[in-house]
């Protein structure tokens, strides 16, 4: 698939989860053109639905990290659900008991708690598809249950806070290590980070050796086997980095959002970052601005409660609908529709044949240096 269809296939199931809801809502009672301009004016309206677009795009270009990440090892993680909350009851716990010297330590030490509770929650999933061939699809979404149960168990339980009477909580953080403001925008600073680490992400899996071997890995584990990559290690540790980056996005929402690890973490943050990162094609760059849009539906849902009684859960529905045309347009283009979409589109086949050439030293010594 070319670099055109890549951006056609994405945008052609937009445009048609987008009819598919405007005729959703019309047979629902509502008018669609109504409903559309006030998702576009409670998600990129005004500065107000910016910074809000913004602060919940945060959480979700990490965790559309959490996805993307595996992916290019050919796995399919969709418990980054799991992993976000146990990483922000880690932040939780530490943000109150752990080092407290200056704010920049405490703040720290939140942060590399939850990264490594997210990576060992999540490369529990590897080790199981590697160890024991469970499929990790299925393992990641079971851990996720566990995970919320667990939340659930320690801040209702061991962990509550007395003074969280109606919402039970941990103790809250001291203000003074709470996350502050990114420069320039009206948003903590976890927007800042996300960007960040999506860009060194997309570095690291472009520019890099280590990017390569994951991809030879996930292309062909018979062939990365024989160039000498233990498979295994690559699968523990492509999970184990993206639990680490969805362990991080609950260490935002804590440090920067509610102050304290509570049901509030459960947002569907996780799984809204399975969306995103399919949206993306994978791809760190592109995880960003679509991020910023899907936070931006979401932002929109209470205007929508608001100005036509409709339930805020409405926006749920679209994203539903966005990601089953984004499975089914990879269907399509993987089947004999994809010429007929190349002619639509004015698209050449490649028809070249590819030549089966033979591993040289340099090539294997390349792989190894992955290793």
């Amino acid at each position: 698939m070319n670099s055109l269809e890549r951006i056609l296939v994405p945008f052609g199931a937009v445009a048609l989860a987008v009819l598919l809801f405007a005729l959703f809502v019309a047979l629902a009672g509502y008018p669609p053109l109504d409903v559309f301009a006030l998702l576009y004016k409670g998600a990129f309206g005004s500065s107000f639905s910016w910074n809000n677009s913004l602060q919940r795009a945060a959480p979700l270009i990490l965790t559309g990290l959490a996805v993307a990440i595996p992916a290019r090892a050919g796995l399919v993680i969709i418990g980054g659900e799991g992993a976000m909350v146990l990483g922000g009851l880690a932040a939780g716990i530490i943000g109150v008991w752990g080092p407290t010297h200056t704010p920049l330590i405490s703040q720290i030490c939140m942060m590399l708690g939850a990264v490594v509770v997210g990576a060992v929650w999540m490369g529990l999933c590897g080790w199981m598809r590697h160890a024991r061939g469970i499929n990790e699809t299925i393992s990641s979404l079971l851990m996720a249950y566990i995970g919320i149960a667990l939340l659930n168990h320690f801040v209702e339980g061991p962990l509550k806070d007395p003074n969280s009477l109606n919402k039970p909580s941990t103790p809250p953080i001291p203000e003074v290590n709470m996350l502050g403001l990114t420069p320039g925008f009206d948003v903590h600073m976890g927007l800042l980070i996300g960007v960040v680490m999506a860009v060194i992400v997309w570095a690291v899996l472009r520019f890099t050796t280590l990017g390569f071997a994951l991809k030879i890995v996930g292309g062909n584990p018979r062939a990365a086997q024989l160039a000498g990559l233990r498979v295994g290690r690559w699968i523990i540790g492509s999970c184990a980095a993206g639990g680490a980056a969805a362990g991080l996005s609950g260490a935002i929402e804590v440090a920067a959002v509610h102050g304290a690890a509570n049901a509030s973490l459960i947002s569907g943050y996780g799984n809204a970052g399975i969306l995103i990162a399919f949206m993306a094609r994978q791809n760190p760059l592109a995880i960003i601005p679509v991020a910023i849009l899907i936070g931006g539906i979401g932002a929109a849902g209470g205007m929508l409660q608001r100005r036509l009684d409709m339930p805020d859960a409405t926006v749920i529905v679209l994203q539903g609908m966005a990601f089953i045309a984004i499975l089914a347009s990879e269907a399509v283009m993987g089947s004999p529709w994809r010429r007929i979409a190349q002619r639509i589109w004015g698209i050449e086949p490649n028809t070249t044949p590819i030549a089966r050439a033979p591993v040289t030293v340099e090539a294997k010594s390349t792989l190894l240096e992955a290793v």
